[in-house]
């Protein structure tokens, strides 16, 4: 009986490991730039239509065509000196290597080119980009959990059983 319940608790064990590490490879909040779009638990790239660019959240790279293929670097080339991530549009893709398929994205996106309508990540104030240590208000964010935390501490939550 007892290898069978270590056997069920180390099975229910894993498999609860498991789940938290799909949680947190499928959730990438805080791996998007600041210039990101609002509104995207997960981003593999983002399409820059205005420059036909894409960007690899995990590699942080820019991926352009530069002397004949596709390129990867972690930043832009100087003829985009001037470009403004924080206004242009950017396209969520997540799908591997999309560059790849750059005629299909091209034509797919082509109409969002020149739009500087898009919400971005350091503008907003949703909590879940707070925790995101380059969020202007992660600072706050970090204060409201520790006193989330010293709240909880001084009303029981903290403290262990038994002790005066």
């Amino acid at each position: 009986m007892r290898r069978l319940l270590f056997l069920l608790a180390a099975v229910l064990l894993a498999t609860a490991a498991q789940a938290q590490v799909r949680i947190s490879l499928n959730l990438n909040v805080n791996r998007q730039p600041m210039w990101g779009p609002t509104g995207y638990d997960h981003v593999e790239y983002y399409y820059l239509p205005d420059i036909d660019v894409y960007y690899n959240v995990a590699q942080r790279q820019y991926f352009y065509y530069d002397g004949g293929r596709w390129a990867g670097h972690s930043s832009l080339p100087s003829r985009y000196r001037g470009y403004d991530l924080y206004h242009s549009y950017k396209v969520v893709v997540n799908e591997p290597r999309p560059y790849l398929r750059d005629a299909t994205y091209k034509a797919q996106y082509a109409s969002y080119r020149g739009r500087h309508d898009q919400p971005v990540i350091r503008d907003s104030h949703e909590g879940k980009y707070s925790s995101n240590p380059r969020h202007p208000q992660h600072r706050e964010w970090v204060n409201q959990q520790r006193q989330e935390k010293n709240s909880d501490r001084g009303n029981g939550h903290g403290e262990k059983h038994g002790r005066k």
